[in-house]
């Protein structure tokens, strides 16, 4: 029978403060540096590596590191990926846009970190429904909760220029089909057998529906 070791608890709530202290910081700042019209070019450049410190934090706290979890990472980089590949060059799946030099480096037209993004958020967003038993329900309130996500972010997304669309007006085609890649992408990662509680992951998702939402005030009004 385990004993309660009250030195080993305190150390686990620690760094689990830590994480979201930093994250709390790093939105903050972000927020901050986009807002102020004298800072958004420095903050813009900063995005990517913004994007990609929150990947590095939230896997820090990951627990389920064996075979299937790499398979379920590339799989949601790769569909998410591809699926702007094809969104960008035929305009199916969202609708006509193209992006901008904000997000860093690109391959066929889509920055690499856009695949890194679609991991992240099924990552979250997978995590927040995990207990649910029906895969294919967790995996409807999955895509639902990221298609929500997507309808905060894409007014700021724009706002930002990180991408730009057709017509200057968002297509509901943008989030029929975010809804159904998303719905694929969760539906992986309920078969993917690897462990799924992330003690940050939900912290970190309702920051950046904050972050965002701030952003949307700050900056469309």
């Amino acid at each position: 029978m385990h004993k309660f070791n009250p030195e080993r608890g305190k150390s686990k709530l620690s760094k689990e403060l830590i994480g979201k202290i930093i994250l709390v910081a790093l939105h903050v700042v972000g927020v901050i540096g986009l807002s102020l019209p004298e800072y958004q070019e420095l903050f813009l450049m900063l995005t990517p590596a913004h994007l990609l410190t929150t990947m590095v934090l939230m896997l820090l706290y990951h627990k389920g590191w064996n075979d299937a979890f790499p398979i379920f990472a590339a799989a949601a980089f790769w569909i998410g990926f591809g699926s702007e590949i094809i969104g960008i060059h035929t305009g199916y799946l969202y609708g006509d846009y193209v992006y901008g030099p904000t997000l860093g480096p690109k391959l066929w037209d889509v920055p690499l970190v856009i695949g890194v993004n679609w991991f992240i958020l099924a990552y979250l967003t997978g995590s927040v429904f995990h207990k649910i038993p029906n895969d294919w329900y967790a995996a409807f309130l999955g895509a639902t909760a990221m298609t929500a996500l997507d309808y905060i972010l894409e007014p700021v997304a724009v706002a930002l220029e990180f991408w730009a669309w057709k017509w200057e007006t968002i297509p509901v085609s943008n989030y029929l089909g975010w809804f159904g890649v998303s719905f694929l992408v969760h539906l992986i990662y309920r078969k993917a057998n690897f462990e799924k509680s992330n003690p940050i992951a939900v912290f970190l998702l309702i920051t950046w529906i904050l972050f965002f939402t701030i952003l949307n005030f700050t900056l469309i009004g």
